[in-house]
């Protein structure tokens, strides 16, 4: 049964955190700089295309009974492009992302203000089932479930229709999954095998091709590789980096050289609030922010 619809909070205050508009773009397509000491929100060069907007948060606000977790949030996410967000523990990045595809819905206290769009349309108005196949989340811990390495990655392919496709008719999706995931040629001969035989790497690459044989268009990534030796991690970045050709990726990091090697844009968030969100390089080289410049620079973390 799929949960109620989060319960709303009534938003009358004034904003506290920065707000990040559309591009504005003049009549070569390029993009202005925000005004001084704001976020700097640049345009594509000349040469590209626009970036497509493929998720939005607008004042996205998330409270846990009278706990506010996230205030105020507004949030751009690209397609093709790494979004990662960082900030200390208990800054409500991971709130904010699980909120991405009413995730947030699971916890009976929590409700939430403002809006959340997905190519333009509130997420509100989707079935759940629906949203979380075209927003799918990647957890911490890798989760395989206890089944098959097949099984695990047919899953959501099984469950989806109205029919129970079979097994040959599967393959071509499983397997299209598995290589972009990176794991096809590790598991070819064993799609038969316990999915907990595996490593804990490539646990993490499964559930990321359980995530994909849906073929979502926003991959929600949570601390992906905490749990990872220094090896499965670098796989699991260079698919990220590989997947964001395709899709939109979030990454929720406490990594800071890791969000240096993936992210496209970076949103540090402190005590709920978006404090800056700008291109890596410049959020890391040269953030507008004083809190932001002590936080990369490891006066507190």
């Amino acid at each position: 049964m799929p949960p109620p619809p989060i319960r709303k909070i009534s938003l009358d205050a004034p904003p506290t955190v920065v707000h990040v508009p559309p591009v504005p773009l003049d009549g070569n397509g390029n993009g202005h700089a925000g005004p001084a000491g704001g976020v700097h929100t640049p345009g594509p060069p000349p040469s590209e295309a626009p970036v497509l907007e493929r998720m939005r948060c607008d004042a996205v606000t998330i409270a846990y009974g009278p706990k506010v977790a996230v205030n105020r949030v507004d949030l751009p996410i690209a397609q093709g492009e790494v979004l990662a967000m960082i900030g200390p523990s208990g800054c409500g990045k991971t709130t904010l992302l699980r909120s991405l595809n009413r995730l947030t819905e699971l916890t009976a206290t929590a409700s939430r203000g403002g809006r959340i769009l997905l190519d333009g349309q509130d997420i509100d108005a989707l079935e759940v089932t629906t949203l979380r196949k075209r927003v799918s989340m990647v957890f911490q811990q890798p989760n395989p479930f206890p089944m098959s390495v097949f099984d695990n990655v047919a899953y959501g392919l099984r469950e989806g229709g109205s029919k129970r496709p079979r097994k040959k008719e599967l393959m071509e999706p499983v397997e299209r999954a598995l290589t972009r995931a990176g794991l096809w040629h590790e598991v070819k001969e064993n799609l038969d095998h316990p999915a907990l035989r595996l490593s804990g790497g490539q646990q993490q690459r499964l559930c990321i091709a359980r995530s994909l044989a849906a073929q979502p268009e926003v991959l929600l990534m949570d601390e992906p590789c905490s749990a990872l030796d220094p090896i499965s991690t670098a796989k699991i970045e260079e698919l990220i980096l590989e997947l964001r050709e395709q899709i939109a990726v979030v990454i929720v990091t406490h990594n800071l050289q890791q969000a240096q090697r993936v992210a496209d844009k970076v949103a540090f968030m402190y005590l709920g609030e978006l404090v800056e969100y700008a291109p890596g390089e410049q959020l890391f080289n040269a953030p507008q922010a004083q809190r932001t410049r002590d936080y990369v620079g490891g006066a507190f973390g």
